[in-house]
């Protein structure tokens, strides 16, 4: 895997796109002069989880005892679900039901987290490091590339809102899902294979 190639991956687990309605809809209450400060807050704060998953969750992993096969096929689950749910879009979007529980400025969940930092980032960036740790400077650079990139997408999120439109918004999500769908077939079976020796 090269850098852009994680990236890549990264940004659409991330999925800006199908979170654009959301953090609309969240961000709704919210002062629009302090909108997009709230929005760059929340980047952060999700950099900094996925920042401890990249530096420490190797030896979280190590300390329960968790093979590089099971999070292969974990991580391939977790990515084909969150795909599923991208490509048959609920109301409001993948993590709708956080949305609605959010009331005035959010901070910390649901925007930074699940939406930006969520279970399926967290685990793929552990599936990236655990399998190549020597090769952590290219993984922090291809994290730092898609959460630059997600937030680029959700900075401009009333902007893209108005230039898609919903229908456009609802597409771009589907695409996305598509290719998850096959990078998630993949690693399930890179995982049922490296287990059975194959």
């Amino acid at each position: 895997m090269t850098i852009f190639s994680v990236a890549f991956l990264l940004f659409l687990v991330m999925d800006p796109f199908g979170n654009v309605p959301v953090f609309l809809s969240v961000l709704r209450p919210v002062d629009p002069g302090r909108r997009r400060w709230v929005i760059a807050r929340e980047l952060l704060i999700a950099l900094v989880f996925l920042l401890a998953f990249l530096f420490g969750g190797q030896y979280l992993l190590e300390a329960i005892g968790i093979s590089e096969s099971s999070l292969n096929v974990a991580g391939g689950v977790i990515l084909f679900l969150i795909a599923l749910r991208m490509v048959f879009p609920t109301p409001g979007g993948v993590f709708a039901e956080d949305a609605e529980e959010a009331e005035g400025e959010p901070i910390l969940v649901p925007l930074a987290v699940p939406l930006i930092a969520g279970p399926s980032a967290m685990a793929s960036i552990l599936f990236i490091m655990s399998n190549n740790p020597e090769r952590w400077l290219e993984w922090l650079a291809a994290l730092l590339i898609a959460w630059a990139a997600s937030g680029a997408v959700l900075l401009l999120a009333p902007n893209l809102s108005k230039l898609l439109g919903r229908r456009g918004i609802i597409a771009t999500e589907r695409l996305m899902g598509m290719v998850l769908t096959a990078i998630a077939s993949k690693m399930v079976l890179s995982g049922v294979a490296e287990f059975f020796g194959l």
